[in-house]
């Protein structure tokens, strides 16, 4: 029995050593599991900010953090308005240069900044050619930035990194922090709707000219945007009707999500979803109100940054939204951003959705720590 006792107590003696110094990496610290859930994280694009981000949401309110996830359509009336719930930021149309000047501009906005508590993102669409919101007019640029197209064209790479770097400083000295471009999106047929706007060539250069485009932006202080995935194809215009796009999901693969993969691989900060309906990935719904569609950009292609939405107002998504709860589905598919003409309407949905159960609050943290991030990495704090 002695024998057996004194078995027992070497056992019971080895184990107690083991269990001590093995105690840290079988019982870590609170803190410590923590920063090593963080850094599981796969290729998290602004993983260094996440702390910081993280540390900002959990003292927001509720009310602050659904503010943060939309990109409102910009009125200068509308923003002392706004101030108190301070949106994620706002989105500027040529009307809202037109009657400026470069430094009256750059007042009205630096002004707007001043009236948020949290720093906003200030975007536009200054893609080049066919669509330009601020080199449109002579106060701001002699002459318009041409499409990237006809840059390249003319002299190659070298003319179009100098023509974005010229766009960057333009749009910073305003106070722009997003530009929402390039087109990315594979045309190369004169008659398709989105030829004008696109590159105009193949799936390969098309996506070198991605990679080129955000590289220009990043070492430009400025966030670029990849529009429209998941590929606007030889698909009509969406903000007059729904696009049904009958491509077979090969295509995509093989061609359409090419350039957002070197776009990725760039990293770019942000991606845009167009309203087509890509019947091979989701035959139901608008891409940007998909969770399907979403998931191939967040799974398939890898993308850890922030998802934006097309404007919800568009006619393509009316018919598609179930109970006017557009940006309540918008979020449900994965989106973290959602650019509106409606904030107000859209804001009040969001907040009901969450006290009704069909939104959870950690979900939108989840996203609004993403947005935040972000801003980080823009230096906007």
């Amino acid at each position: 029995m002695k024998k057996v006792l004194m078995i027992l107590f070497v056992l019971l003696l080895i184990a107690g050593t083991f269990l001590y110094y093995k105690r840290e990496e079988l019982f870590p610290k609170k803190e410590e599991k923590e920063v090593k859930e963080e850094e599981q994280i796969p290729n998290y694009l602004f993983q260094e900010y996440y702390k910081q981000a993280k540390t900002l949401a959990n003292q927001m309110t509720l009310e602050e953090k659904i503010a943060q996830l939309f990109l409102v359509r910009y009125d200068k009336n509308e923003v002392e308005k706004n101030k108190d719930l301070s949106p994620g930021g706002y989105i500027l149309f040529a009307k809202d240069f037109e009657s400026n000047t470069k430094e009256s501009m750059k007042k009205e906005l630096e002004e707007v900044q001043s009236k948020n508590k949290y720093p906003l993102l200030l975007a536009v669409d200054e893609e080049g050619g066919y669509v330009t919101r601020v080199s449109r007019f002579p106060a701001y640029r002699k002459e318009k930035f041409s499409s990237p197209k006809y840059y390249y064209e003319t002299g190659g790479y070298s003319l179009l990194e100098q023509t974005e770097k010229e766009k960057a400083q333009l749009l910073k000295s305003l106070g722009i922090n997003l530009n929402l471009a390039p087109v990315v999106d594979i045309s190369t047929d004169e008659k398709d709707f989105i030829y004008n706007r696109s590159f105009g060539k193949n799936a390969e250069e098309t996506a070198e000219f991605a990679k080129n485009m955000v590289t220009y932006a990043n070492n430009n202080g400025i966030s670029s945007c990849l529009k429209h995935f998941p590929g606007y194809g030889n698909n009509q215009d969406t903000h007059t009707g729904i696009a049904i796009d009958d491509r077979a999901y090969e295509t995509f693969l093989q061609e359409d999500f090419l350039p957002f993969q070197a776009g990725i691989k760039a990293q770019v900060p942000c991606i845009l979803v167009s309203h087509n309906i890509v019947k091979s990935i989701d035959e139901k719904y608008p891409s940007s109100l998909s969770a399907k569609v979403i998931q191939e950009l967040r799974k398939t292609l890898g993308f850890t940054g922030i998802v934006m939405t097309d404007d919800l107002a568009m006619d393509a998504v009316k018919n598609y939204v179930e109970n006017k709860e557009a940006a309540t589905m918008a979020f449900l598919a994965g989106n973290d951003m959602i650019i509106t003409s409606d904030f107000s309407s859209m804001y009040q949905e969001m907040v009901h959705s969450v006290k009704e159960g069909k939104i959870k609050e950690e979900d939108i943290t989840n996203a609004v720590i993403r947005i935040l991030s972000w801003k980080y990495k823009n230096k906007l704090f």
